[in-house]
């Protein structure tokens, strides 16, 4: 055996301790963060909380990122034109509404149907609701910054709450019109098509912030404050 093989028999337990040395630091640091992520309450690593795209865990998109949002708050500016032209239009503000398709239809469901005659007896009228409806939600949506998922429940669940039920009830009145009146209106299809579009969308952030919510009640936080946005 000459010197050379020596050296050489020297570098390679070198090599592989350095290694073994290099995988156990990799396992010890693995093993740390699953440590971390079993001893939190909720079971997420809070470090996850804060993803600087904003992702809430276990997600693989933002909810809360205007590209998610954007798309609900321009359907909800045009659902509001359409419903201000139909209450315009109810309480006979103005004479005419668009009506391509279905004759006396949009009159049939917006002034002389049972549903607007109920309403009659308030001072606002089904299609006023509805364009209120709209505003809100565009309003609600465009509120908070791209994390507000976690920032600012509060106004992800009153968004959710617009979009949500108030969408249910448009779908379901659109629905009822050839049922109950044998009519169609086409600005209130419109209407119908704009509610079912965003309902998605908007439940995703608002679930985003329910889980976030249940975290932090897990972790002993208090979930009055966190729902309001305050410090834990």
């Amino acid at each position: 055996m000459t010197a050379d093989d020596g050296a050489s028999g020297d570098t390679t337990s070198d090599t592989a301790a350095t290694d073994t040395a290099a995988t156990d630091s990799g396992t010890t640091d693995t093993a740390a963060a699953d440590t971390a992520a079993t001893d939190d309450p909720s079971g997420v690593d809070p470090s996850e909380e804060f993803d600087e795209e904003g992702i809430p865990p276990g997600w693989t998109v933002n909810p809360s990122s205007w590209s998610q949002r954007i798309p609900i708050i321009v359907l909800a500016v045009f659902g509001g034109f359409a419903a201000i032209w139909l209450a315009l239009y109810q309480q006979e503000i103005v004479d005419t509404v668009w009506e391509p398709f279905f004759g006396d239809g949009t009159e049939d469901i917006v002034r002389e149907s049972g549903f607007s005659e109920f309403f009659e007896r308030f001072p606002v009228g089904d299609a006023a609701l509805g364009a209120a409806g709209y505003i809100a939600d565009a309003v609600t949506g465009a509120i908070g910054g791209t994390k507000r998922w976690r920032t600012m429940p509060w106004i992800v669940v009153i968004f959710g709450a617009f979009v949500g039920p108030f969408g249910v009830i448009s779908v379901m009145l659109t629905i009822f019109q050839p049922v109950l009146y044998s009519s169609f209106c086409t600005l209130c299809l419109f209407s119908g098509v704009v509610s079912l579009a965003m309902i998605g969308p908007g439940l995703d952030e608002v679930l985003a912030s329910l889980q976030y919510l249940k975290r932090e009640r897990l972790r002993g936080h208090s979930t009055w404050r966190v729902f309001w946005g305050l410090s834990t």
